[in-house]
């Protein structure tokens, strides 16, 4: 191996278990603020993961998307929602009722998942679909699908306006 390939292999691995140990904390954290600022580490490690995928548009969408907007809101919920009273009282918020059972769960999916990965031949091509790229897709939606593209960003917006004026109502 060269030292470029094993360079490769850290930073992959290193992702994989980035992404691995901080979705476990978001699972089973007991504050829901440690589960949310988890979650970020889990959104960077799946777009390092992209990347090495070659799917760099995911990996930006990715950031953009998820911890650009759906984590900033997620966070916006829980600081802007009122404090459980459990937690004055030295309870937790994010309580798991029952480890053992999805523990359990997850064994049998990753079973599952193993037993249809397992039997497949990987070695064949993948399916040519054209050639896409990230400029192309990003000349399209700013070109042909302009319309759409604001459509769709007017109204994340006014959910977003929506979510904070529910939120600080009274």
């Amino acid at each position: 191996m060269t030292a470029g390939q094993i360079l490769f292999n850290v930073v992959f691995y290193f992702f994989a278990l980035l992404t691995i140990l901080s979705a476990s904390v978001v699972a089973f954290s007991r504050n829901i603020l440690h589960s949310a600022f988890a979650l970020l580490f889990t959104f960077w490690g799946v777009a390092g993961l992209y990347i090495f995928s070659d799917a760099q548009f995911l990996a930006a969408a990715q950031v953009l998307i998820y911890v650009g907007g759906i984590l900033v809101l997620i966070l916006f919920a829980i600081m802007l929602t009122h404090r459980n009273p459990r937690e004055d009282s030295g309870q937790e918020s994010n309580q798991s009722s029952s480890v053992i059972l999805a523990s359990g769960i997850t064994v049998l999916v990753y079973i599952a998942l193993l037993a249809v990965y397992l039997p497949v031949n990987w070695s064949g091509k993948a399916a040519s679909y054209g050639t896409m790229t990230t400029e192309m897709l990003g000349t399209a939606l700013t070109r042909n699908y302009l319309i759409p593209f604001e459509a769709v960003s007017m109204l994340l917006l006014a959910a977003l306006l929506g979510a904070a004026y529910l939120a600080r109502r009274k």
